[in-house]
């Protein structure tokens, strides 16, 4: 029987797991309890990432605030080592609050600013999501036509029906929606063409080292057809090098982003005097 004690928050280990079960259950629970930590502290903070025009590299679309966790010993901790743990928890919600009021924050500091915010499927139901989204709109009229929402397409695809009313009603009100890394799992095109998406974030692995690989390059002007169809604007993520960029520019993506364009930073880089469109 497994046990019943742990809280809601964290992963059951079963009583006969396999090592291995076991060793992964146990990782989780220590990452999710340090999130948790962090967040109980507010020992979180953006970082931010320019997202960059094709035709003008210099020029800056828009940035995405992507969310980092200090650690016990102030060390920075990006999204990706505790993400998949925390998104299915009570955690994985405050977190995505304590993002997006970060977020209305630096809207509300620069009013030239456009910010991408992560959000998870499952905050939509949340009502201190929804809280902190309509008192930061409420304080700046026009942050809600810069603010860009990010959804996942595997986190998009698990509540279909009711991220697209989410959608609807948000994008009346000025809200603009990106489906981030598109092309990682398996969207129901049925889906795609009722969401609405504003803007198709084209996802890292068919985008890495595209200009030397013509299995990259078939899928991801398959993919970029798509978005065309469906009037959405392009984002390539992961553009690392001159060569990857110079393709993406030939078959007509929007937007790059990547270390190439630019890394993130915890410094706003609107506050220095790099320009933005």
């Amino acid at each position: 029987m497994p046990h019943h004690d742990a809280p809601a928050d964290e992963p059951i280990i079963p009583d006969l797991a396999s090592p291995l079960d076991f060793a992964v259950a146990q990782r989780d629970r220590e990452t999710i309890s340090m999130v948790r930590r962090a967040v109980e502290r507010h020992d979180v903070l953006l970082a931010f990432q320019p997202v960059v025009q094709t035709a003008r590299p210099d020029r800056v679309a828009f940035y995405e605030g992507l969310i980092r966790v200090l650690d016990p010993m102030g060390r920075v901790i990006p999204a990706r080592d505790f993400i998949d743990a925390i998104e299915p928890t009570e955690v994985g919600r405050r977190l995505d609050c304590l993002a997006l009021e970060m977020g209305l924050i630096s809207l509300a500091e620069d009013p030239t600013l456009r910010l991408a915010i992560n959000m998870s499927a499952r905050s939509i139901g949340y009502p201190q999501w929804m809280k902190t989204l309509n008192k930061g709109l409420a304080i700046d009229e026009t942050a809600a036509e810069r603010l860009i929402l990010e959804i996942t397409e595997s986190s998009a695809m698990r509540v279909p029906e009711l991220v697209t009313v989410f959608m609807q009603d948000l994008q009346a009100r000025g809200v603009s929606f990106a489906l981030d890394d598109f092309g990682a799992g398996f969207t129901s095109f049925r889906y795609l063409r009722e969401f609405y998406f504003d803007i198709l974030k084209i996802d890292g692995q068919f985008i890495r080292g595209i200009a030397e690989s013509p299995d990259n390059q078939v899928l991801t002007q398959a993919l970029l057809s798509i978005a065309r169809h469906f009037d959405m604007f392009t984002v390539a993520e992961c553009v690392e090098n001159a060569a990857d960029a110079a393709y993406l520019g030939e078959i007509g993506l929007d937007c790059l982003q990547g270390y190439y364009c630019g890394a993130p930073t915890v410094m706003p880089p609107w506050k220095t005097h790099i320009a933005r469109a």
